[in-house]
């Protein structure tokens, strides 16, 4: 300061926040961590609900992580990138988002302890990146092969993602209408099979119960038939997918038309009629007599339909347009003058019907559907977005295990064989990464000891149980059963999950953890305020009101 004679020099604006080095670690560590201990008692068929009311006072009811991380409003950028772990588990797999998020939280909470003992951010992430390649392949090592055609595995996956969320009354008949949804939208390829689940729609409509949901061999569609004067049910539908307006088209540029006489207006009326007369006409001469179009459908051409016989549909969802044509095998069309009567696309029925309070569409009875519906049914609103969000969770990890063509046990069994098999290799390491692989095993042996802890168990006998079942060569299927309240084969107990569920929530894990391990500056703008919009002012009103 004497060199700058005494002079303040301000590097950075005013009101910028800044944390160096330790400071900085343990911040962000304890963002990280709150939001990992916000979740974690959701984890297991015997975890806890959360309650979530927006600012509009919209009220949202779940256990499942993803969704409660995504409603909760996170303002620190540690605790964002825990938020961003759960995301990216969800869209890879669709299930495992609070397992993710856990063994995160943990991976920190160890690595807090290791950098009290003076060892340097960058060996606990050299040694976690480590644990984290090991693995991928010991977990590929007690991984079991699956085949498409093993519908009881299949439906058994489907249960356990299932397992702890409201649709666990009616699981069982909900899996095997997953496993049925999945199988039927499977395409077969050189490399494998893909299941992309976004052709399996899923409508959900309160009233009912769980039991009611049903499985549709087609499309369902949020709309109703756009003229009471069309038929209400077709049999052997020959449908026209549509991605044009059956509406009179405005020019590209202005134009203006000047009528001077009642004529000029009758025949202009009489030209519009004739147009639109004449569009439906090439529907007809189609044979088709569904139309399902993704724009707007003009009055006119409603009655022309209608005395035709033919049931209409108008501002279909493209997503519902690609289900369609993948379902019926129709083609969907964009110049009305190119519809043939082998772009139709063929079910044995279409149907409106009323589900609860609104009419739907249904598209169904179709010969080898490659998109199909499910339509879920429960009590209260609540219970059907929950529903949904287990269906999607089931629909996930059974498309995943398809895939990938592998699975593991569930119960917390994989990871105590992995907290196992990284203490063996921390001892080939040596050195200080060896303490960092070790606290690796410790986070990730969190997952069954949280399992116990939600099933009110005592978790230290039940962790020094697993440890000793698995030092046994026929062990390594042993995990914690939160109802009977004991150490079991969870291979008998039928709890099996995906292979890739487990991969990428630690993949996801250590990659986050590192990452805020390495973080050792925390440079935080001030934050602006923005100003109310100004309305106009008082010389402003009085000139505006003399005007």
């Amino acid at each position: 300061m004497s060199a700058l004679g005494g002079r303040q020099v301000l590097v950075l604006p005013e009101g910028t926040r800044r944390l160096i080095g330790r400071d900085a670690q343990r911040m962000n560590i304890l963002a990280a961590r709150v939001i990992g201990e916000a979740v974690r008692t959701t984890l297991g068929p015997r975890g806890m609900d959360k309650m979530l009311v927006d600012s509009l006072g919209d009220v949202v009811i779940t256990n499942d992580g993803v969704t409660i991380l995504k409603e909760m409003e996170v303002e620190h950028p540690a605790a964002k990138m825990m938020v961003e772990v759960a995301k990216t588990q969800d869209e890879q797999v669709g299930d495992g988002t609070t397992t993710a998020v856990v063994i995160a939280g943990e991976l920190l909470h160890e690595a807090e302890r290791l950098l009290d003992q003076s060892i340097h951010p960058t060996v606990i992430a050299g040694g976690y990146r480590l644990a984290a390649e090991k693995a991928q392949q010991i977990l590929e090592s007690i991984a079991e092969p699956l085949k498409i055609s093993d519908d009881e595995i299949l439906k058994k996956i489907a249960m356990t993602a299932m397992t702890g969320k409201k649709a666990e009354g009616s699981r069982e008949k909900l899996a095997e209408l997953v496993v049925k949804a999945v199988k039927q939208i499977v395409d077969k390829t050189d490399s494998g099979y893909i299941a992309d689940i976004d052709y399996i729609g899923v409508e959900k409509k309160p009233g009912g119960s769980t039991a009611d949901s049903q499985l549709i061999q087609g499309v369902i569609l949020d709309k109703e038939r756009v003229h009471p004067g069309m038929p209400k049910r077709v049999k052997n539908a020959k449908i026209a997918l549509l991605d044009c307006a059956l509406e009179i088209e405005k020019t590209e540029t202005d134009a203006e038309i000047r009528i001077t006489s009642p004529e000029q207006l009758k025949a202009f009326m009489n030209e519009e009629e004739s147009i639109l007369k004449n569009m439906v006409d090439k529907i007809v001469a189609t044979g088709a007599n569904v139309v399902i179009c993704q724009k707007g459908i003009d009055d006119l051409a409603q009655h022309y339909l209608a005395k035709a016989g033919i049931y209409a549909v108008r501002r279909a969802k493209k997503s519902d347009m690609e289900k369609l044509a993948r379902a019926t095998g129709g083609k969907v069309v964009t110049n009305l003058d190119d519809l043939t009567a082998n772009d139709l696309g063929k079910a044995s029925l279409v149907e409106e019907r009323k589900i609860g309070d609104d009419k739907m569409t249904f598209v169904e009875g179709c010969k080898d559907p490659k998109a199909v519906s499910l339509l879920i049914r429960g009590g209260t609103e609540h219970v059907v977005d929950e529903v949904e969000r287990a269906i999607h969770d089931a629909l996930c990890v059974v498309g995943a295990a398809i895939e990938d063509g592998k699975y593991v046990v569930g119960g917390g069994a994989p990871e105590v064989e992995l907290a196992k098999r990284l203490r063996e290799y921390s001892e080939t390491v040596g050195g200080r990464e060896a303490l960092a692989i070790n606290a690796f095993a410790n986070a990730v042996e969190s997952i069954p000891r949280t399992l116990a802890e939600n099933a009110g168990l005592d978790s230290i006998d039940i962790l020094v149980e697993l440890r000793a079942k698995h030092e046994k060569p026929e062990g390594k299927y042993f995990g914690v059963d939160a109802y009977k309240g004991k150490v079991v084969d969870m291979y008998q107990e039928g709890v099996l999950e995906p292979l890739r569920s487990k991969t990428q929530a630690i993949k996801s894990a250590s990659e986050a953890a590192i990452m805020i391990l390495r973080i050792d500056d925390v440079i935080a703008a001030a934050k602006r305020e923005v100003s109310p919009p100004k309305g106009p002012s008082e010389e402003e009103r009085e000139e505006s009101s003399e005007d």
